[in-house]
């Protein structure tokens, strides 16, 4: 999942003229998963800071296929509240190097995806398009779907009532509340 390689010396120049004094860090992130909480990151910022500026290393950061989900673990403001959402970073390639001078640049490397003519070659059986134009369905099936369908529909209305209502409700105890 990580490999990490440390180039010092004569044999780093190809790297950066500064690689042969301070060294050059080539590191690989591959296929990793991990579960961090907020507070993982906003502790950094301390950590990170110091007093002494320290010598520039010139590296190269490579992270593939991985993904990181991020789960907020302050407390809660409403204790009913079911929480906030974990959020999933996922990353495909994205590159992370230090230059000689000490920026960082983030590159990317765009998604190989198959071209869109490649789509239009695929042909669908013919078992497959009936007459109606409904790919598979049976045709006794297409009423009891407008049926489902008009269901949802009903209580998707009456979810919206519900929550305007409760809107309504919690607008008097806080005026300026919003979502």
């Amino acid at each position: 999942e990580v490999c990490v390689r440390l180039e010092v010396g004569p044999g780093a120049a190809w790297r950066s003229p500064l690689a042969v004094q301070n060294g050059f860090l080539h590191m690989l992130v591959h296929s990793y998963t991990a579960e961090l909480f907020m507070s993982f990151l906003t502790n950094l910022g301390p950590f990170l800071e110091d007093e002494i500026i320290p010598e520039v290393m010139p590296m190269e950061i490579e992270i593939v296929n991985t993904k990181i989900t991020l789960k907020d673990d302050s407390p809660q403001v409403y204790p009913t509240s079911p929480g906030p959402v974990p959020i999933t970073l996922a990353v495909g390639h994205v590159t992370v190097k230090r230059r000689d001078d000490g920026v960082f640049c983030l590159t990317g490397s765009p998604k190989q995806e198959k071209p869109v003519s490649a789509f239009k070659e695929q042909t669908v059986p013919a078992e497959c398009v009936p007459a109606g134009g409904i790919c598979g369905l049976q045709l006794k099936e297409v009423p009891e779907l407008q049926r489902e369908l008009q269901t949802v529909k009903t209580a998707l209305a009456e979810a919206n009532r519900d929550r305007a209502r409760l809107l309504q409700e919690i607008r008097k105890y806080n005026p300026l509340f919003q979502l």
